[in-house]
Parts: C-alpha cells; structure tokens; sequence
C-alpha cells in the first residue's frame, strides 16, 4: 500500500521489500533473541541486553546464510533436539541403578 500515486509498480515494489526487511528484523529479534522480554531494570542491565539482543540476531543472520534456514526453522530445530536430550537424560535417570 502507497499513498504516492506518482510511482510506478516497480517503484512501489523496490519500497515494500525494503520495509519487509525492516518487519522480519524486528519480528525476528523479539521472537527469537528474548528482546522482549527482558527483565532487567538499570540503565546499564538494559543496555547489555539490548545489545546480547543484537549480537543473537547477528549469528542468526549468520547462521541463516550457512544452513538456508530462517530464524523461525532453526529456533524450532534447536528446540527439537533439546527436548530429545532431556528426554534420553530422563529416561537414564529412570532406570533403576544396579548394584556394584
């Protein structure tokens, strides 16, 4: 959608994708880095987080170029194999321990 009636198709298209990268970053680095939901109280806490924030979101993008996933794939891929981890763990935990 564009208010300028002037631009063309192609114009109004080049503008959109920009700003469709803008939508991704900040849907990317609230939902998968844990920007939003920040505990934290100081001036200077606030300011660690926002930037572990950005920092996560670089290695994401990093990431994302080396196994052509998106944010939302691979946070979904790390937490698969965290739950069969804990999974397996508990399930040696549940065996009965035998005696020496």
């Amino acid at each position: 959608m564009c208010s300028d009636l002037n631009l063309s198709y192609d114009q109004i298209t080049k503008i959109y994708k920009k700003r469709w990268g803008v939508e991704e970053y900040h849907k990317s680095i609230k939902s998968n880095t844990g920007f939003a939901k920040s505990p934290t109280k100081t001036i200077k806490t606030q300011t660690n987080h926002y930037v572990l924030s950005i920092v996560a979101y670089v290695k994401l993008e990093w990431l994302k170029q080396r196994t052509n996933k998106n944010h939302f794939a691979m946070k979904a891929q790390i937490y698969l194999a965290a739950q069969k981890a804990a999974q397996t763990e508990l399930a040696m935990l549940s065996k009965p321990r035998t005696a020496a």
